[in-house]
């Protein structure tokens, strides 16, 4: 550059650096006038929604100031900088820190809205108005992946008329079971095209309900419109197409606008090149491999349709087969393997174990065993995902059918007495709890319109969108002897409001739901599962056990799984717990052992 242009820059950028501190000056003074709206928008104009900035671009004068913005970004935050007009400009200010986001933006014009007809079922929109809800959401933006945002943020901004938060609650349980936080450009920034946006949109992948979604963008589009927005604007990554599908038959579009974040461990599956096969890996392997890379360990997929991997930091080297490792051995694993094996060994540590007998050709015994027990559970005696597990079992009929279905499992099938209650989980690692979770049976609640078949079809297509694909559904002669129960097939309408069980094992792989319940466990139940894995000598498993309540002392013990899916039990840092096992040196661990936190 010769020493002309070098001096022209110079000039340029002190003009420049003068016009826009008598921008602010001339805006502070407007402000305190009230005219702020009518002579255009606040400069550097900055939205903070807890998990981190929204950054209006069109409000910065420059790219380098709009540059200087995002590297202000606080940790563990996620800033946004939003309507980037020349993204490529802004690229060039600082291309080893951000990065062009690959989202689409959408915009319903909210002139031209009109609400749909169709109003919720089991569940209705309202405002967030507790600390509660607050903790609520913030479990839905665990289970989703999301920043979480601090519990008093919410509270403390439950009155700020820039952002709105809305939430949706089950009419039967009380429970949150989906979010949407709005923010209003006119009170923002006084936007000039009195814009609005939307964003987090999550819902609670454990909700019943159909329409969570929908209704909550509906909900609040119909908040902007009447408080008199031009438009309501989202953010949506380009192959979430089942989310783009949903906003267009709700009538937004596509408009030429786009985002830029800065490069960090939240956002680096958006900008950096991803693991090969990583795609293939299933979400209980993605979720232990995205952290171990957020740590600095190195990764290596060695068979992702397995879900085998192989972990490596500090001169140590761990195989793993998702949350199986090479420090369970293999004395642990086939204890674990065999459900009788497992009960010995559990009951000689003192756990309570539910009486139980081998089926086999002594029908007088297994007739005894029934009439002393009244109902009973027949399950293979090796088998994982509650195949061929049927509860509750009261005629001879039944128990003699699922024999014959769980021995197409395993030749060897076990009875045993039913424990009323519900089925709880407790993940063991390290020989500490880091969840608690209490897992139900899948229900559908009628409509007065569809079948029981349809009721099951849509409800398990939605419990596998919530899982990866990893819940289901079958529709087989378990699922047809539940029906029974309560009066219905298949092909049976069931009327509106009305809830039945399709399957009586709580198992998620076939379509029941987790809720975390770690808060609240009783010790005694905590003290039952250490116990449990110390028996087996196994660091990392899953104890299951049939209890009244997860606050109440009373259980029986029902399995152990050696390989638990850990990503079914955020917000609980089952990830991080699991790294921390392999290498307790890595990450925030190692940052707090050399302060001698630790």
């Amino acid at each position: 550059m010769t020493t002309k242009s070098t001096e022209r820059m110079q000039r340029f950028r002190s003009d420049k650096a003068v016009a826009h501190r008598l921008k602010r000056q001339r805006f502070e003074s407007l402000r305190k006038t009230g005219q702020t709206h009518e002579d255009g928008p606040s400069p550097s104009a900055c939205v903070d929604c807890g998990w981190g900035r929204l950054i209006f671009a069109q409000t910065f004068d420059d790219a380098g100031e709009l540059a200087a913005a995002l590297r202000e970004e606080a940790p563990e935050h996620r800033d946004i900088a939003v309507y980037v007009g020349d993204p490529h400009v802004l690229l060039a200010e600082a291309p080893q820190e951000i990065f062009l986001d690959p989202s689409h933006t959408f915009r319903l014009e909210l002139s031209t809205y009109r609400s749909g007809r169709k109003q919720p079922r089991g569940f209705f929109v309202r405002r967030l108005t507790s600390e509660a809800d607050a903790r609520a959401v913030n479990r839905i933006y665990a289970s989703r992946g999301m920043v979480p945002v601090r519990p008093d943020f919410f509270w403390s901004n439950r009155d700020n008329r820039a952002i709105t938060y809305l939430v949706a609650e089950d009419e039967q349980t009380g429970e949150v079971i989906g979010t949407v936080t709005g923010v209003d450009h006119m009170r923002a920034f006084s936007d000039p095209e009195q814009g609005s946006s939307l964003w987090c949109l999550a819902v609670d992948p454990q909700a019943r309900h159909a329409g969570i979604g929908e209704t909550l963008v509906r909900r609040l589009g119909e908040h902007f419109k009447a408080r008199g927005n031009a438009f309501m604007d989202l953010s949506v990554l380009h192959d979430n197409e089942q989310a783009i599908a949903l906003y267009e038959k709700l009538g937004f579009r596509r408009i030429p606008a786009f985002s830029v974040k800065r490069k960090n461990s939240i956002n680096e599956r958006l900008y950096a090149s991803p693991l090969e096969a990583y795609v293939a890996l299933n979400p209980y392997a993605r979720l232990l491999v995205d952290e171990a890379r957020r740590r600095g360990v190195h990764v290596e997929i060695t068979d992702a349709e397995g879900g085998f991997f192989r972990l490596s930091h500090g001169g140590r080297s761990v195989l793993c087969r998702e949350s199986l490792t090479e420090l369970t051995s293999g004395v642990a694993m086939s204890i674990c393997d065999d459900k009788a094996v497992t009960r010995r060994v559990v009951e000689r540590a003192g756990i309570i174990v539910p009486e139980q007998m081998t089926a086999g050709e002594d029908e007088a015994a297994l007739v005894s065993f029934l009439e002393k027990h009244g109902r009973v559970v027949v399950k293979p005696a090796r088998g994982e995902q509650g195949r061929a597990v049927a509860v509750g079992l009261v005629t001879l009929d039944e128990v003699k059918a699922a024999i014959q279905a769980a021995r197409e499992m395993c030749d060897r099938v076990l009875i045993e007495a039913c424990f009323e209650g519900e089925d709880l989980r407790l993940v063991v690692i390290d020989f500490k709890l880091v969840a608690a979770a209490v897992r139900r049976p899948p229900h559908v609640v009628g409509d007065g319109r569809s079948t029981v078949r349809e009721l099951i079809e849509r409800l398990s297509r939605r419990r596998a969108a919530a899982t990866g694909g990893e819940s289901n559904i079958p529709v087989d002669a378990e699922t047809e002897r539940c029906l029974s129960m309560s009066d219905v097939t298949f092909d049976d309408v069931l009327e509106e409001g009305r809830e039945i069980a399709v399957r009586k094992a709580a198992n998620l792989h076939t379509g029941g739901s987790i809720h975390d319940v770690t808060e609240i466990v009783h010790p005694r139940l905590v003290e039952a599962a250490i116990n449990a894995a110390r028996a087996i000598d196994i660091p990392v498993v899953g104890i299951d056990l049939m209890v009244k309540s997860p606050t109440e002392p009373d259980y029986v013990f029902i399995e152990a799984n050696e390989r638990p899916g850990l990503a079914n039990h955020e917000p609980q840092p089952t990830a991080e717990r699991f790294i921390d096992l392999l290498f307790p040196l890595s990450g925030h661990r190692a940052a707090r052992h050399a302060l001698g936190r630790i």
